[in-house]
């Protein structure tokens, strides 16, 4: 019989395939009801058997529980015009957490060095104090969505949300990694395109 975090991990991939199927549809040709049933009908199809597994099943084989970050990010792109939108500096501030955080984590993780920071997610007292204060600076400095990722993924954790017992699943994964890097670098090109037109202009 499935467990507690089967449902959950494949409801997250539900989640993130139906927001796929959301961005790669017209927007302009979608009212806000429109986009809120096709992300319903692709997020309960994901879930359906297919061969024995749903479809979100096999996805999460390959891809693993994604972090409550990615969801985050994912479900305020689709529905975002529905709530306070976040900030350009505070998309920034994540982005660059993100990406930060995945290079001192991964490669690390890996074997390269002689300290593993994937262990401090297990509950390492350090750790955990370090990203309250990082959350309460946050909050303070108003840069809402970081704390608000870093308060969603520890309340998960804490819950026992995903199979995994480690906070570091929570808050991040590789494709979130990866999203950081392209978003950076698309916002770097555009400075530096930015910068070559001012010029041209003086």
């Amino acid at each position: 019989m499935p467990s507690y975090t089967d449902f959950t991990g494949l409801g997250g991939i539900a989640v993130a395939l139906a927001a796929l199927a959301v961005s790669l549809a017209p927007r302009a040709r979608l009212s806000g009801g429109q986009r809120a049933l096709l992300f319903a009908g692709v997020a309960l199809a994901s879930l359906l058997p297919l061969g024995g597994l749903p479809l979100a099943a096999y996805v999460r084989g390959a891809s693993g529980d994604l972090s409550l970050t990615t969801l985050t990010l994912l479900l305020l792109g689709v529905f975002g015009a529905a709530f306070p939108a976040a900030s350009g500096r505070e998309r920034l501030a994540l982005q660059l957490g993100i990406l930060l955080a995945s290079l001192a984590l991964y490669p690390l993780a890996l074997g390269l060095g002689m300290f593993d920071p994937y262990r401090l997610g297990y509950g390492h007292p350090g750790f955990m104090a370090g990203l309250l204060l990082l959350a309460l600076a946050s909050w303070f400095w108003r840069f809402y969505l970081p704390a608000f990722c870093l308060a969603l993924a520890v309340l998960a954790w804490r819950v026992g949300w995903y199979e995994s017992g480690n906070l570091w699943d929570y808050l991040l994964d590789p494709l979130l990694a990866v999203y950081a890097g392209g978003a950076l670098l698309r916002r770097g090109i555009a400075a530096l395109r930015g910068h070559g037109q001012t010029r041209q202009t003086q």
